[in-house]
């Protein structure tokens, strides 16, 4: 366990639960403090944790016993606390989005550089054997030469089980910046880069109404657009139709749909790591399920993390800071061309992240 990467915990709201479980117990990391505003937060969470200690956030940053800080604050304070991790000489990896404004994502690298540290970001879902799969059956050519491809996702809004659902009417919050990196993410692993953008945007209710917790009942404004469409142009020349709502009941659209000439994919929800992948081939009627044949075996929300720690003085992290920030730039481009009326050039690119093997998961925990 000496040798075990040290990872300090940031925010322990409802998602620092599902990290825990895949990170305590590990050979390869080991969690060492927690810190969250609320003491008594990280004061029951370290009670629950041998060897864990509480600590402020001030002083987790500071710790000597922390190399990587696992940042799951809200989105809004995603880019302090990454800068206040990285310029100590820390990594960061953090939940997504990197950062609620693309200039602070920015800056959050460029330190990170300077000070030689490294710097991951969620979701890593998309490394699992759903999306992964689906990157293999493109890459093997069963759809032939991918064309276009459509992305859907549509939810009457988070406040209905979350107890705390502010964050997600708030800046840096709305569909397209939660959920968004999720089928982001995914596209760039199946279809590459962006390019460029045309998005349409709307907010046509200006509160919601908290359905659970202590709050139930209560008004929340609504500060952001919550329903955003747009058209993605891909660098290899494929284009991708996005909808993010947080505005439907529901839908029987497929998450991810990958169109090429001699075939269609069919792929399961990118929030999860697992799910059935669907392939539809030329002249046939039937889609017929394709077997995992990549990802990591029942992933878990993590996973990522293990990669970013696996990859230090090695092959890049597949969760990367470099994807993140891409990612969020396509976003932020696609708010800005609903405001403006127009086609937005992205600035950004990155590498397509390496495909992951088929991985047993006692391989990978």
């Amino acid at each position: 366990m000496g040798d075990a990467h040290r990872i300090g915990v940031v925010g322990l709201g409802v998602i620092s639960r599902a990290y825990l479980d895949t990170l305590v117990g590990r050979d390869a990391v080991r969690v060492t403090a927690v810190a969250d505003l609320d003491a008594s937060r990280s004061a029951a969470v370290a009670a629950e944790l041998p060897g864990v200690r509480a600590l402020s956030v001030e002083e987790l940053l500071n710790s000597p016993d922390v190399d990587t800080v696992l940042n799951l604050t809200v989105p809004a304070a995603h880019a302090e606390i990454a800068l206040g991790a990285v310029t100590r000489g820390k990594n960061v990896y953090g939940e997504k989005p990197l950062a609620a404004e693309l200039a602070d994502a920015q800056a959050v690298l460029e330190a990170a550089a300077k000070a030689s540290v490294r710097v991951g970001c969620a979701p890593d879902t998309v490394l699992g054997t759903g999306v992964q799969t689906a990157r293999a059956a493109v890459e093997a050519g069963a759809i032939g030469r991918p064309l276009f491809a459509s992305a859907v996702m549509i939810t009457p809004g988070h406040e209905r089980w979350h107890p705390q659902p502010d964050f997600y009417y708030a800046p840096g919050g709305g569909p397209l910046l939660d959920m968004g990196p999720y089928y982001l993410s995914s596209l760039v692993h199946l279809l590459g880069p962006v390019r460029a953008v045309i998005g349409a945007s709307s907010r046509l209710r200006s509160e919601r109404v908290i359905g659970s917790g202590p709050r139930a009942g209560e008004r929340i404004p609504v500060e952001v657009d919550s329903h955003v469409s747009g058209v993605l142009e891909h660098e290899g020349g494929a284009l991708t139709t996005l909808t993010t709502s947080f505005d439907g009941v529901g839908t029987t659209a497929a998450p991810i749909e990958v169109h090429g000439e001699t075939g269609t994919l069919t792929l399961p929800d990118p929030n999860h790591f697992d799910g059935e992948v669907r392939l539809q081939e030329l002249g046939g009627s039937d889609r017929r399920a394709l077997p995992p044949s990549a990802g990591y075996v029942g992933g878990a929300r993590g996973v990522g993390l293990l990669d970013f720690v696996a990859a230090d003085g090695g092959r890049p992290a597949r969760a990367s800071g470099e994807l993140a920030l891409h990612v969020l730039e396509t976003m932020t481009a696609l708010l800005r061309s609903s405001a403006e009326g127009r086609r937005i050039e992205l600035s950004t690119s990155v590498e397509r992240p390496a495909p992951v093997p088929l991985t047993p998961v006692e391989q990978w925990r």
